[in-house]
């Protein structure tokens, strides 16, 4: 596995971390995918490091794969020098030479139970995870690609798309996730059939009602704090 430079400052991107603890037999109920991949919960998982996709295999069925969460479009020469791409504006995916491939022929789904997000001064940000009201999975809109090196090597990696903030986002950040309803992964994996332009419409802000806000104790700044108690809302409130 090639090293890739991440990004600099996490808390101030959206989204820049997520968590992934819902049991595998779920996320297969969920997604449809016919691998059967045994993994553990993840709590609080950061830029670079592996994460879940669901996409189109060869054959036609959904696949579970693991690839490495910031997308190195194909074109790179060398993954050293390039600046590690975890978010993408929904709005210009499709123009943009980093995405445009990716969104025409790589279209996947990254599952997720809630994801972080911060507000306040620079030095005192406040974390806070969002998920549904039921605890039931997130289906983030996101984009995948193979990079290819001279020496044979391959890199597999992800990208998250990202649109203008809901009401309930609003307060701690102007973005959020491509959030998809289960209605619409067919269309969204359908690259043969289904252009970015089909799909342009499911690049909207979620339905306000979808999620909640719950302040976490600052510990989640610390990727090495993968654990269940991390998640556990600061004060047991809600915002």
């Amino acid at each position: 596995m090639l090293y890739v430079r991440p990004t600099a400052c996490y808390g101030q991107l959206m989204c820049s971390r997520f968590a992934l603890k819902s049991a595998p037999e779920i996320i297969r109920a969920t997604f449809g995918h016919l691998n059967r991949p045994n993994f553990p919960p993840r709590f609080n998982i950061a830029p670079t490091q592996p994460i879940h996709i669901v996409r189109t295999a060869a054959g036609g069925a959904r696949e579970l794969a693991l690839m490495r969460w910031g997308l190195l479009p194909s074109w790179v020469r060398d993954p050293h020098d390039f600046t590690t791409l975890i978010n993408a504006r929904g709005e210009t995916a499709a123009e943009k030479p980093s995405f445009r491939a990716a969104m025409r022929h790589r279209r996947c789904l990254i599952p997720a139970d809630g994801f972080m997000e911060w507000t306040g001064q620079r030095g005192a940000k406040r974390p806070f995870y969002l998920r549904r009201p039921d605890e039931g999975l997130l289906a983030f809109a996101g984009l995948w690609e193979l990079w290819q090196g001279a020496d044979g090597s391959e890199i597999e990696s992800a990208v998250i798309l990202t649109t203008q903030a809901n009401a309930t986002l609003s307060p701690l950040h102007n973005r959020m996730p491509v959030i998809l309803d289960p209605e619409q992964f067919d269309a969204w994996l359908d690259c043969k059939r289904v252009s970015p332009a089909d799909i342009a419409e499911f690049l909207a802000p979620a339905a306000d009602t979808l999620l909640e806000a719950a302040e976490l104790d600052p510990g989640i700044n610390n990727p090495a704090n993968d654990n269940p108690e991390i998640l556990a809302p600061l004060g047991g409130g809600l915002l």
